[in-house]
């Protein structure tokens, strides 16, 4: 049993082991990502962005997959979908959860800086294809998105305990999605990472849209550490619902497997 994740995958290639959208995957070269989900929520945002208590604990839980190979090295084609199944207190789900397909194509990339643009389709399934709606609800979306992404080299900043990292990253994604059965969407999502040595990452996310005609808005924070197992890689982390309006304040554990090729 489980269920669906409203935001993708924003981790970093910048450096070496990660996918980020503003960077493109080299010709012949890819990656596979299995990510498991956990979400719960007791209190909601209403209407005028206040928190109020769910009628019942709201459950959701998702494995979703995410794809993506290089068919040259300015054009990325990837694939995503998940497994979702949850329940709250009006109703009980399980099934597939939406199918993306797209391509990125690498529009500007130096040794530091990387611009890129993503165009996709996604077909929706019979759980929830919006964090905000009913399983089931929605027909089909189109998404276009832009992502621009800066490395840094070097110490940076440094941890309380002193230790500082040895490369980091930021990236911004803005991104427009058209909806069929439901309200388009504007989203806005940020990603900061920090290399310690080959082994370890640390990332932190925040991933925020809103939903046309004065609909459900929605703030998430995560923070994630990974460590590279040579072309595997392991993630776990956290994810909180901070700000919203007609969305859960959801909350849950993050894992994910990544296999490079």
């Amino acid at each position: 049993m489980f269920r669906p994740c409203l935001a993708g995958f924003l981790l970093a290639m910048a450096a070496s082991s990660a996918e980020a959208g503003a960077w493109a995957q080299p010709k012949g070269k890819g990656q596979i990502i299995l990510k498991a989900e956990v979400m719960r929520a007791s209190r909601g945002y209403d209407g005028t962005a206040n928190l109020r208590d769910l009628p019942l604990t709201r459950k959701d839980r998702t494995v979703g997959f995410l794809g993506e190979y290089g068919l040259t090295d300015r054009v990325t084609v990837q694939l995503k979908g998940d497994w979702q199944s949850g329940e709250d207190a009006f109703v009980d789900y399980e099934g597939r959860g939406p199918v993306e397909l797209g391509l990125t194509w690498q529009a500007y990339r130096d040794t530091r800086t990387a611009v890129s643009v993503y165009g996709g389709y996604s077909l929706s399934g019979e759980g929830r294809n919006a964090g905000y709606a009913f399983p089931g609800v929605g027909e089909q979306d189109w998404e276009v998105r832009l992502a621009i992404g800066h490395s840094l080299d070097g110490p940076g900043w440094r941890m309380p305990s002193g230790v500082r990292p040895d490369r980091s990253f930021i990236e911004v994604q803005a991104a427009y999605r058209g909806r069929s059965g439901l309200p388009d969407e504007t989203r806005i999502d940020f990603t900061a990472g920090s290399h310690f040595g080959r082994k370890w990452m640390i990332l932190g996310q925040a991933f925020g849209g809103m939903a046309r005609d004065a609909g459900p808005r929605w703030l998430s924070i995560e923070t994630s550490v990974v460590r590279n197992l040579g072309g595997w890689s392991l993630q776990a982390g956290w994810r909180r619902t901070v700000a919203g309006r007609e969305t859960p304040l959801s909350e849950g554990a993050v894992v994910a497997l990544w296999r490079r090729f």
